[in-house]
């Protein structure tokens, strides 16, 4: 998403991943930071669409656990959790999936060093103890994820969350 603001209008214009995201793995390439409106649910329940942003670098190595911007099919990208890496192949995984995607080590454009959720100005930094907690603890729930995610879209439904207002 694109913001513009004229005196105290702002504008905001959407753009395609397809678009958008070769843009940011240049800026990215060239040494840039950025920060990125997440688009879809696959890192429920703690990202969500179109509330939550990511501060994304290029990374310097990738290790298990963390959250990478990846390209998993020519022009597909995803912002997900590393599981395991074996020689030059990478599994992935969004904390709010139950099936693993794959890539290459050279398919790995971004680094996740922070995320804002919830309509917050400080960002949550990766590194940081609240992030490698909710890590450690969801990662490990993985065989009753599928049961802790219903429940979850069960409670959105029934207080009426939008999950776009930040609140």
């Amino acid at each position: 998403m694109i913001q513009s603001a004229t005196d105290t209008e702002i504008k905001k214009k959407e753009i395609d991943n397809k678009f958008l995201i070769p843009e940011i793995i240049s800026m990215l390439n060239a040494g840039h930071t950025v920060t990125l409106g997440l688009r879809g649910v696959s890192m429920r329940p703690f990202l969500e669409d179109r509330r939550d942003k990511a501060i994304l670098r290029k990374p310097q190595s990738i290790h298990v656990g963390d959250a990478v911007l990846a390209e998993v099919a020519p022009k597909r990208y995803v912002l997900h959790r590393i599981i395991a890496i074996e020689g030059d192949k990478v599994t992935l995984r969004g904390d709010g999936n139950l099936a693993n995607e794959t890539c290459s080590i050279s398919d790995v454009h971004g680094y996740a060093e922070a995320f804002y959720r919830k309509g917050r100005t400080k960002a949550d930094s990766t590194s940081g103890r609240k992030w490698l907690l909710y890590s450690y603890i969801w990662t490990r729930l993985y065989p009753i994820r599928r049961y802790l995610l219903f429940a979850y879209r069960i409670y959105l439904r029934l207080v009426g969350t939008n999950n776009k207002s930040g609140k």
